[in-house]
This record gives C-alpha cells, structure tokens and sequence, in this order.
C-alpha cells in the first residue's frame, strides 16, 4: 500500500479549530500538475509559500523572502509538508496557538510547466500574474533548500516612489448610511506622506512626491524592531504626538515584491495589523469596523480634526479621490 501523502499534513492540524482544508484520508484527486498558488503567511514570522501541484498535492517550500527576482541571488526554501489541492484557493486566519497560526493571504497564483522534477533538482516555468520565469529548487540538506530565478530580472513593476501619489479621500458632512460596509480610523492631522523602508532605514515622501529632508522628521528613520528585513512602502501621517513627531501608519501600498493597492482596504489593513510595528515613533493607526459614529464622538473628546471611513472592499487608487475613502470634519459642539 502506497503511503499516505497528506498524513503528516493531518496530522499536524485539527478540523474542528482551524479553516484550512482538511480533507479526509483517501483516494488523492488527479489533475494536470500544473496548478501553482503562492501564499503570504502571517505567521510567526512573516514568509510566503510557494506550493506546486503534484501527483495529487501540493509540494511545498516556505520562503522567507519570496521569489528571488535577480538570479545573483538565491533565498532559502525550507521544504514542508505537501498540502491537499484545496489549499490552492484557501485565505483565512489561523488562529494562534494552532499550527501556522496567523493571517494567510494568496499572493499568487496560476499554472507552471514542469522541465525536470528529481529528488535533487525541481525546474519550471511559471505563468502568474506576479510570478512569472524560469525557476529551479535545490536541496542543501533534507529540509533546508534554495531557489535560483533563471530567468533575467523582469522589468521593474510599479514606478519609483517619488512618482506615487498618495490616493485622498473625498470630504462628506455625515457618516456613511451603511456604515458596516466601512472601517472607521482617526484622522490625527499633520502632514500626509509615503514612507519608503529598506534596510532597516525610512525614507519619507510628500504628496508631490518630493523627498521630505530627515531634519524635517528627526528620530523617525528607523522603524524600529519587528519589521521584516524586506522593503516595504507605508501611507501615514507625520503627526505631533504630545512633545514627539510620530509617523501614524494607515496603510500598506508594497511588501517585498508585491503591490498591495490592488488588494481591498480590509485584506490590507489586516496585513498592516500583522506587521506590528513596534517603532518608539512609528504606530499604526487603530480601525474600527461599522461605528462610525461612536469614532466621532471619540475624535471630538480628544480633539482630533476628523474621522476616515473606507470601504472595506475598497482598492487603493494611487493619486485618486474616490467615495471609497471619506473624511468627516468633526463637527462643532452644539
């Protein structure tokens, strides 16, 4: 009797406690061995996971880093165990304490062709919308493997930061009338601007794309302990926090080699949450689903000029104003 593919996959996760697919023991399903989808896993530590489908499953690697995009350069793929097919389709959140525990989102996903497949060399071409090219994994030792682009680098994807314009709101009087469709965020005022970080170091952008001097934002080019060692590019406000300058994060528009703004409010919003900043001077701004009102309130107590309402299913529109995101002036008391 062949060995059970998905046993240690089973094995490791419990139904009744977690949204992953867990499909019964059985005969495996067939299909083409074509299917690829790569996941960005929030889990204790950030990482994607590349799962190509074979022979029934999904061969997988966790990869810190992503997908090299420069073939002078190979990451680390730690092999994992093979996944059910189901698992190509499958977003949620894991919950803490369960394997994987964490925020689970599909970065990609499309077919690939495969031009060698050994124990010592997996090689093929994928076709998706993000990963693209020629790519081969290789083993170090059983688990730890690495993965080399063949290709040349692709073009770069989006433009330089100074060229982004940050999307702004569209100005309205009243909260939303179905303010369930919405996340609510304090607009805690200052100065709008996109902060750009690599290697550790913050560089920050005004709205017409002009590099904001670092005297002009002291203490804040390091975002302190908790990010990945990966570039990311932030949409906030510098904003004066008691006797302090405090960048107040609201969104996330890049990570690593993904553009984010295609995704809606929510799934970024919920990728911002897991990146915990944890910077003496960077915060990420609290959201709120649904009470719009209860925010106003909130934001009159503390003085704070306006509320934000963004849809939840809203996209980011570098450059833009959409109804997508609102800004309600706090009104004056009666």
């Amino acid at each position: 009797m062949s060995a059970d593919k998905l046993d240690t996959y089973r094995r490791k996760r419990d139904p009744a406690r977690t949204p992953e697919p867990v499909p019964a023991a059985g005969p495996l399903p067939s299909g083409g061995n074509d299917t690829f989808v790569i996941q960005e896993h929030h889990a204790r530590r950030l990482h994607w996971d590349l799962r190509l489908e074979r022979d029934g499953v999904l061969v997988s690697w966790a990869i810190p880093k992503g997908l090299p995009l420069d073939p002078k350069t190979n990451h680390l793929a730690v092999h994992t165990e093979d996944h059910p097919l189901e698992y190509a389709t499958f977003e949620g959140e894991i919950a803490p304490g369960e394997y994987g525990g964490g925020l689970m989102l599909i970065w990609d996903r499309g077919t690939y062709q495969t031009e060698k497949w050994t124990d010592r060399e997996v090689k093929v071409v994928m076709n998706g919308s993000r990963a693209t090219g020629r790519y081969v994994l290789f083993p170090l030792d059983a688990k730890n493997w690495m993965i080399h682009r063949m290709d040349p680098p692709p073009p770069p994807r989006w433009p330089p930061v100074a060229e982004v314009r940050p999307m702004r709101p569209a100005e309205r009087r009243r909260i939303p009338r179905d303010p369930g469709a919405y996340g609510f965020e304090f607009d805690f005022g200052g100065r709008r601007a996109l902060a750009e970080v690599r290697d550790g170091r913050a560089w920050f952008y005004a709205e017409d794309g002009t590099e904001i001097p670092a005297g002009e934002h002291p203490g804040l080019e390091s975002p302190g302990r908790g990010l990945p060692d990966l570039p990311i590019l932030f949409d906030g406000q510098l904003t004066g926090v008691g006797d302090t300058l405090a960048y107040m994060v609201f969104d996330v528009l890049r990570l690593n080699t993904g553009d984010l703004t295609g995704r809606t409010y929510q799934d970024r919003r919920r990728t911002l949450d897991h990146l915990k900043l944890r910077g003496p001077h960077w915060q990420t701004t609290p959201w709120f689903p649904g009470d719009g009102e209860a925010m106003l309130a909130v934001a009159r107590e503390r003085g704070l000029p306006a509320v934000f309402a963004r849809r939840l299913d809203g996209t980011y529109r570098p450059g833009g104003s959409t109804p997508d995101w609102l800004r309600i002036p706090v009104p004056d008391a009666d």
